[in-house]
Order: structure tokens, then C-alpha cells, then sequence
């Protein structure tokens, strides 16, 4: 009798809660006999986890229908599946879930941000896909409890607001110098060898690893062979990517001795340097100039062993207050950081309360600003002929989600002066459409009038209206404590902390605040990286026909309220 008959499986019926409360209790234990450093146990409850069906049917449901490259094809074309053929995939997973073959990844190139280069992905078949989801799970805890405090990029519960406040902390009371530092083609250039050798996993998790970073690539109907690097685009490269360069930060401070000089003494090399790292971008804080060029040498040394280098073109020693070939402070991750010169009334203090004789400012950087203004631009311009709702409800979501992000730093003055540029660009753009009529015409026609009798605000009687950047306050993100992880258990903590991230909108934290960080359709927490959903649901509280929202799992849509 067929296997899949025998379990007699629904997957729409399907208890996902109770899948993954086991599947995480297992992840739980894997990371605590990490954190122990009982290996034994690790590759024990690993091997648990590889077979289990809980585990094999989540990982069919992350790539078949959670994740946003579900309908992303493979050299298999498969991109939708339906219920059957999960059930099917999940089923091939159960009987093999680690073979020591894959099959080649597809090439595609997709444009960089702000440049004309293009970087390349590697699309594997949907089977090593949901294979590679799977390892992802097995790995992943182990590798939580090992990986460096200062590290954020690729990480469940951390995200670059948690590296931007880590750098303020770092230099919000006394100037420094900083190597700003890029690894050229990181994915692409990683040795094999010495991150197998770095996984130190059991024998059938290393064979099915080095296979996917051993399979070929097709270009074009052309297949060529893989030596080093792990193709972007899979599931599990971040992970790889991240153990590559993990023990960079420990590297570079334990080449300095563990002594701090008193604060009447100057810097000097003896300090340990900050090294703080979100993917393959990484800082290096220190107040001796010697010392920071120094660890930019242990920084490269160390990413030899690994095949990389640094970039040239994208690594530089600059200062955060004096200008050093070019301006003070830096950018990183769209964030320009640096410190302004102050008199003794607005400066801040150090921690003996002593004047600094500057304030620290992080803002969006002028790169970051120019793109989003490049954006609204081309928007406005070739939508000439659309109707102002139409035009509000295109731009809102962009306006909005790129004020969100930069809600946890100095931005209002930024924020005024793309509200006032968007203004004018409004304003050409309803020129153009009445040429001839006259100024105060268009302004009563496209902009709403305010308390003071200003016509500042653009939208329709209609009730659509252009969000303004200058409303979004400003909050100062709270930095994830050091060696927290996802996989500790404290579901309040982590469920609490999604519920403030700056890239949420205001409606969105309020719903999760008032649910308590719980879908009220699986009962589950949210979880740093899920996606969510805002949804109407009726509401007879009154006694009255009304409808609320409450915020959902995306993947929990259709689901019915626990």
C-alpha cells in the first residue's frame, strides 16, 4: 500500500500548530545542548529532527507556499504546487531527506540597487529546496547558540536597526576612527573546504551540503561546474554565508590584550576594537588609528583562510568628527553615521560627565535619499494620466515604507525636506495636466485645506490623501540583547520586540500589542521573519454587524479563528 495512502494526510487539514510546537521543542533542545557544548547530543537530536514528519512537511510549506521565491522556478519549472503534489514532495523528503546528489541551480541576474551591475542567483529545483529548509532547521539552532554577539544580517530576531544602534552606542560618547569594510563577491568566492570543515556536522548533513555547493549551474542551456562560493538564491546560503564568516569578530579582539587605559590617558593600541558585522558588511570601531589598521590587517588575513578579500573600491579608514579624505563618518546600510561638532550647551557628555565637545547623528544617507526622490520621481512622471487616488494609493505604500524605516533615527529635518520636494514634484505634476488654469484652481482641485487654511496637504474629498513623512515620530529602536536568540524559548520577549520593530506601520505593532504577539488563527506566536497580514473579521461584540481587524499569519489566512 502507498505510503501516502496509509497516512491518509489532508494537507489543508493539516494540525500546523501542533507541527510546529514539536518541531521547534526539538530545536530548542539542539540549541541548549549547543550552548552546553554537548556535541554529541547536537548531532543526536539533528538526526531526530532530519526525520521527523513535522519537519518534513514545514519545510514543503516554507518553500511552496510561505516564502516570497515560491513561484520562482528551478530547471524543473515548478513553481505552484498543489495540495497533492506537497503531499507527494513531502513524501519523497520522508523516505530520502538528505541525498548526496542535487541537481544544477538556474541562473538568473537581477539588477543591484543604485547601479548598473547585475548579481547573479542560483535557483535550485523545488525537491533541493525544501531539502534545503530542512537542513536550515537542523543547523540553524546549533549555530544560534555559537554565532557572535555583533553579528545581524541573515539572523532570526535581529535586523539592521539592531546593527545601526549597536555603531550609535559605540561612538555616542567619544570620537573614533572606523574601517568601513566590504568583502568582495562574498557568496561567490567562499572555499569549500574550509567551511565544511568549519560545519563539523555529521557525515549525511556534510555529503548533501557539499552537493548543493557542488552543483552546477545552468546559464542559458549551458552547464557550468562550481569550485567555490554558495550560489544566492537558496535557502540555506545566509546560513553558510554567515558560519563562513563567523569567528571574524572573536579573531581581531583577542589579538588585542584585554586592557582598557584610564580615561586621563589617550587611546592607544591595547583597546579592544568593536567589531560589528551585518552580512558581508562589517565595521571595525576604534579610537587609536594604528590599532584599527592593525585589525584591518587580522581582518584580511583571516578572510584568506576563507578565499575572501576585502573590496577596495568599498573599504575605507575614515573618522566620525574629523574629515579624512573626503567628509566625516560614514554610511552603512542606507544610514549616513557621524558625529557634528557642538558648543558646550548642546554637546554631549561622556560617562565621567565630562563635555564631548560633539552629538552623535545617524540619518538617512544621501545615497538612500537621492533613490527614494529617483523613485517618487519616475512614478509621478509616467502617471500623468492617472487620477489622483490613484496616484496616492501608488505612492503611499512607498512613502510610508521608506519613512518607517528610518523612524528610529535622526530623520525629521530629512523628513520635511522630502515632504517639501515631493510637494513640487506634485505640484508640476498638476500643471501639466491644467496648463491653463490658474494656481489657486489646481490647489483648491488636488490639495485639501488645512486648520490654518493652507493647502499643504495633497488628496480628494474622498478621503484619499498622500501620507507626510514629517508625521511618523521618531522612537529610538531598543538594540536585541547580546546572546539572545529566537531559540531560547522566551516567546514574550521575542513576540514583544516584533511588535517594535521600525519597519512595522503604527496599525500593525498596535494589533500585535493588543493580540499579545499571537495569531488568533493558529494560536502560534509570530516569530521574527513571518509574514503577516492585516484582515477584517466580523465583530458582534455590540450586537451589531461591524467588522475589526486583527492581524494574521499570511499563510493563515483562510484559516478559522482558534
Amino acid at each position: 500500500m502507498n505510503t501516502l495512502q496509509t497516512m491518509m494526510y489532508d494537507w489543508n487539514t493539516l494540525d500546523w500548530r501542533k507541527l510546529e510546537q514539536n518541531v521547534f521543542k526539538l530545536q530548542k533542545r539542539i540549541y541548549r545542548a549547543a550552548c552546553r557544548d554537548d556535541v554529541k547530543a547536537v548531532h543526536r537530536l539533528q538526526r531526530l529532527l532530519i526525520k521527523s514528519k513535522a519537519a518534513a512537511f514545514l519545510a514543503v510549506r516554507k518553500v511552496t507556499q510561505i516564502n516570497k521565491g515560491k513561484k520562482t522556478a528551478g530547471i524543473d519549472g515548478l513553481t505552484s504546487l498543489t495540495s497533492k503534489k506537497r503531499l507527494k514532495l513531502a513524501q519523497e523528503i520522508m523516505r530520502n531527506p538528505l541525498p548526496p546528489r542535487s541537481k544544477p541551480v538556474r541562473r538568473v541576474w537581477i539588477p543591484k540597487p543604485g547601479t548598473k551591475e547585475k548579481r547573479p542567483l542560483g535557483i535550485p529545483v523545488m525537491a533541493d529546496r525544501a531539502r534545503q529548509a530542512l537542513a536550515k532547521m537542523v543547523l540553524e539552532p546549533e549555530w544560534e547558540a555559537k554565532f557572535e554577539p555583533n553579528s545581524y544580517g541573515f539572523r532570526p530576531g535581529r535586523s539592521c536597526h539592531d546593527a545601526i544602534q549597536a555603531i550609535f552606542i559605540a561612538i555616542q560618547q567619544a570620537q573614533k576612527y572606523v574601517l568601513d569594510a566590504d568583502i568582495a563577491k562574498c557568496f561567490d568566492r567562499i572555499n569549500h573546504d574550509a567551511l565544511l570543515k568549519k560545519l563539523g556536522t555529521f557525515p549525511t548533513l556534510r555529503r548533501a551540503i557539499r552537493a548543493w555547493l557542488k552543483a552546477g549551474i545552468m546559464d542559458d542551456g549551458e552547464l557550468f561546474p562550481v569550485t567555490e562560493g554558495t550560489p544566492q538564491g537558496g535557502v540555506i546560503s545566509p546560513l553558510l554565508a554567515n558560519i563562513a564568516l563567523h569567528g571574524l569578530e572573536t579573531t581581531i579582539r583577542d589579538a588585542f590584550p584585554h586592557f582598557k587605559p584610564p580615561r586621563t590617558q589617550k587611546p592607544n593600541i591595547h583597546w579592544k576594537p568593536q567589531v560589528i558585522r551585518y552580512a558581508d558588511d562589517f565595521v571595525i570601531i576604534h579610537p587609536d588609528l594604528k590599532a584599527l589598521q592593525r585589525a584591518k590587517e587580522i581582518a584580511e588575513e583571516w578572510l584568506a583562510d576563507m578565499g575572501l578579500e576585502l573590496k577596495s573600491s568599498k573599504t575605507r579608514i575614515t573618522h566620525t568628527l574629523k574629515a579624512i579624505d573626503g567628509e566625516p563618518g560614514f554610511d552603512f546600510l542606507g544610514f549616513n553615521i557621524r558625529q557634528y561638532p557642538r558648543g558646550k550647551n548642546r554637546c554631549v557628555q561622556d560617562g565621567m560627565g565630562r563635555l564631548t565637545g560633539f552629538t552623535p547623528s545617524i540619518r538617512p544617507s544621501k545615497k538612500s535619499q537621492k533613490r527614494f526622490l529617483h523613485r517618487v520621481r519616475e512614478i509621478i512622471h509616467f502617471k500623468r494620466t492617472i487620477p489622483p487616488e490613484g496616484l496616492i494609493s501608488i505612492l503611499n505604500p512607498i512613502i510610508r515604507g521608506w519613512g518607517h524605516y528610518y523612524s528610529a533615527v535622526v530623520s525629521k529635518d530629512v523628513f520635511h525636506k522630502m515632504d517639501h520636494l515631493i510637494y513640487w514634484k506634485l505640484w508640476a505634476w498638476a500643471n501639466r495636466r491644467h496648463p491653463k488654469k490658474s494656481c489657486q484652481w489646481i490647489l483648491r482641485k488636488y490639495w485639501l485645506q488645512g486648520n490654518k487654511g493652507g493647502y499643504s496637504r495633497f488628496g480628494t474629498e474622498e478621503g484619499f490623501e498622500l501620507f507626510k513623512l514629517s508625521t511618523i515620530p521618531i522612537q529610538r529602536h531598543v538594540k536585541v540583547k547580546d546572546c539572545r536568540s529566537p531559540y531560547d524559548g522566551d516567546a514574550v520577549y521575542w513576540s514583544t520586540r516584533a511588535g517594535k520593530y521600525p519597519g512595522l506601520r503604527l496599525s500593525i505593532s498596535g494589533l500585535m500589542k493588543k493580540q499579545q504577539g499571537i495569531c488568533p488563527r493558529c494560536g502560534l506566536f509570530f516569530k521574527p521573519g513571518d509574514q503577516m497580514l492585516r484582515v477584517q473579521v466580523p465583530d458582534t461584540s455590540f450586537g451589531e454587524p461591524a467588522k475589526r481587524w486583527e492581524l494574521v499569519h499570511e499563510y493563515c489566512q483562510s484559516l478559522q479563528v482558534v
